[in-house]
């Protein structure tokens, strides 16, 4: 079966999903980690791609973004792999790929799923054994919980809608992260993610069907009904 095209529309938010190869680490040390941060922001910003959530992990890049043309997403996520293979092959001494074949996303309906998407992708160090997802360095929970202002992170209009100020916002995001998702909800995230199926309710599926040809669901199971 031939792979279908990654789904990318404009003005929507959309979960990233890049892994390393044969579950390899992407990141060695802090150096790394602060080269890929420095590429994803300089990407970003040149490809007009807004940045909401993100989550570092040894083998693992999580991103929770918004494009603001057709091609912002796969020029961004092209930019920042291939330049920061460059720079950690020259560090590490080493040469070829880094990342498992291409990248992975999938475009979310932001109400109800965006704040989500947020917790799932903030709190996945939590998996790794970090007690608290605002206290590890890698992600972007310690932007929303107010503990340090991120350049790269720009708010979606729904997280503001958490508070009329931003304690409040940071206090109730703080409660969303340590409550945790249901897990159907991570179910639905991480086979949106992993399959590339749009999130969301019908009636954003039917709204989204109608900017792109691309099916947005997978095909019903079994034969297809005969007309006689």
């Amino acid at each position: 079966m031939s792979r279908l095209p990654r789904l990318t529309l404009v003005g929507q938010p959309h979960l990233i999903l890049q892994r390393g190869l044969r579950s390899q680490p992407v990141f060695v040390d802090d150096e790394d980690y602060r080269q890929f941060l420095a590429k994803l922001a300089d990407a970003a910003a040149a490809c007009r791609v807004a940045i909401h959530a993100y989550v570092l992990l040894e083998g693992e890049v999580q991103i929770l973004a918004t494009p603001e043309d057709t091609g912002g997403l796969s020029r961004m996520m092209q930019s920042v792999g291939r330049s920061y293979v460059a720079a950690f092959n020259r560090r590490h001494a080493r040469a070829g790929t880094l990342w498992q074949g291409r990248y992975r996303a999938t475009v979310i309906e932001a109400q109800p799923w965006l704040i989500a998407c947020m917790r799932y992708v903030e709190t996945r160090p939590l998996l790794g054994g970090q007690p608290n997802a605002q206290d590890y360095p890698w992600s972007s929970a310690a932007h929303h919980v107010g503990l340090k202002t991120s350049a790269l992170v720009t708010d979606h209009p729904l997280y503001w809608r958490l508070g009329n100020t931003p304690f409040e916002r940071e206090a109730f995001y703080r409660e969303l992260l340590q409550r945790g998702l249901a897990s159907i909800e991570v179910r639905r995230i991480e086979e949106a993610a992993l399959k590339g199926w749009a999130l969301g309710s019908e009636r954003f599926l039917h709204e989204m069907g109608q900017q792109t040809t691309r099916r947005l669901r997978p095909a019903p199971r079994g034969r297809p009904v005969k007309v006689v």
